[in-house]
C-alpha cells in the first residue's frame, strides 16, 4: 500500500495539518494538503500546503521566504491529521535571533494563534516582528 492511501482524506481530498515549531513546541500554525502536497513536502522537506482560497498548491514562503524545513512528518491515530515539525528562517538562532523571531503567519508575527481569550474578550499576545507590507509581493 501506498503510504499516502493510509491517510483518511476528506470529502474535498484534503487533510489538516498542523505545523509545530521544532525547537520550542510552539503551534505555528493550521492548514491543509492534498496528496500532491503532502507528496511534495516529504520529497522537498518543504512544506507545501494546499489553499483553498487560491485554490492551489502553496509552497510556504514561496512569496515571503518564509519557508518552513520539515524535520518530522505524523499522522494521528485516527489518520486524519497530519503534524509537522518545522523550523522556519529566524529558528535556528543563527545571527542572534531566537525562535520567537521566526514568522509563520502571513500577519508578521511568530505564530498564527496570537489571540488569547481572556475576560469575555480575545487579546492580542504576539508582537508583530514584521510589517506584511514588505514581506509580501
Amino acid at each position: 500500500m501506498n503510504w499516502l492511501d493510509a491517510i483518511q482524506w476528506d470529502a474535498q481530498g484534503l487533510v489538516p495539518v498542523i505545523a509545530q515549531e521544532a525547537g520550542t513546541g510552539d503551534v505555528l500554525m493550521f492548514a491543509w494538503m492534498n496528496r500532491e502536497a503532502l507528496q511534495q513536502t516529504a520529497e522537498r522537506r518543504q512544506a507545501v500546503y494546499f489553499s483553498r482560497s487560491r485554490g492551489r498548491l502553496w509552497h510556504k514562503g514561496e512569496e515571503s521566504g518564509n519557508y518552513q524545513t520539515v524535520h518530522e512528518m505524523r499522522l494521528d491515530c485516527d489518520n486524519d491529521v497530519i503534524l509537522l515539525k518545522v523550523t522556519q528562517p529566524g529558528s535556528e538562532h543563527a545571527h542572534g535571533s531566537s525562535p520567537s523571531d521566526a514568522i509563520a503567519c502571513h500577519t508578521g508575527r511568530h505564530s498564527c494563534f496570537f489571540s488569547l481569550y481572556k475576560d469575555g474578550q480575545w487579546v492580542v499576545t504576539e508582537p508583530v516582528l514584521k510589517d506584511p507590507a514588505s514581506i509580501y509581493k
